[in-house]
């Protein structure tokens, strides 16, 4: 079974569905061991390999500035490498992720009313409102999804969601230092009042036994037709390489696990899906 985009020369162990579980037996399972070249040219942005003498994790732990803990509890440490809650993969190492154990990503889900005539427009079947979310297609793999990113060592998650949509929905590393700023103040009331839809593992195609993807997607919502969000324009940049006001509906297809979501954003503001 081969794996997508991020590693399509790479072979999984085929892992049925009934098998995904560690504790079910499976003495067969003898899946790849790899990790990008790229992961390991980059020492400062990614961890040492497990044996190495300089690393010494902290396990299920705040270790330095790095955050090794899971938001869904402690995590076995099975012959020294941490092991996927989730169960199986068919792959281990890190793949191409930077973090033995838990890698942090922050998700902002930026939300308005679909507005016509100063009036929310009503879904033609459903009659309910129809939501809008700032999309961006990924430049790794052209599908569309949530403007997120990786939580920085030390940064607190706050940060991380304004940062992340404003270098990948307004292309903020292209701002001048004076732009930037007066982008932020803009954001600053906006991402102030965030509500949490969802903290926990995803379901992400970089996963291995070893390694693997958590996030906190929060929606920032803007009731007011003439907001901040109708006063910045969106540019794409960084990991995206485009962005749009997508209209929310059970039609999407998103990357990975943003399409739940974004349905969790629809039914809490009671919105078309």
């Amino acid at each position: 079974m081969k794996q997508n985009f991020y590693l399509s020369k790479v072979e999984r162990f085929v892992v049925p569905d009934e098998l995904v579980e560690w504790t079910e037996a499976y003495p067969e399972y003898a899946p790849m061991k790899f990790t990008s070249s790229q992961i390991l040219a980059r020492p400062v942005y990614a961890d040492l390999e497990i044996g190495s003498p300089n690393f010494k994790p902290q396990w299920n732990a705040l270790d330095g500035n790095i955050s090794r803990c899971s938001h869904e509890g402690e995590y076995a440490i099975v012959k020294g490498y941490p092991r996927n809650m989730h169960g199986r993969t068919g792959l281990c190492g890190r793949g191409v992720l930077g973090r033995w154990g838990p890698n942090h990503a922050a998700d902002p889900i930026v939300t308005r009313w679909k507005m016509a005539s100063g009036e929310p427009v009503l879904h033609e079947t459903t009659r309910l409102p129809i939501l809008q979310f700032v999309c961006i297609q990924r430049r790794d793999n052209g599908q569309w999804a949530i403007p997120g990113g990786m939580v920085d060592p030390g940064e607190r998650v706050s940060a991380t969601l304004m940062r992340e949509f404003m270098e990948e929905a307004l292309s903020s590393m292209e701002m001048s230092q004076e732009q930037k700023e007066v982008a932020e103040e803009q954001l600053k009331e906006l991402f102030q009042g965030g509500e949490e839809v969802y903290s926990g593992y995803v379901d992400d195609p970089r996963n291995t036994d070893n390694a693997w993807m958590e996030t906190v997607a929060y929606n920032f919502h803007e009731l007011n037709e003439n907001g901040v969000l109708h006063q910045l324009q969106l540019r794409a940049g960084d990991d995206a390489q485009a962005v749009k006001w997508q209209d929310i509906s059970g039609d999407l297809d998103l990357y990975a696990s943003h399409r739940d979501f974004i349905q969790k954003v629809a039914e809490k503001r009671h919105a078309h899906w």
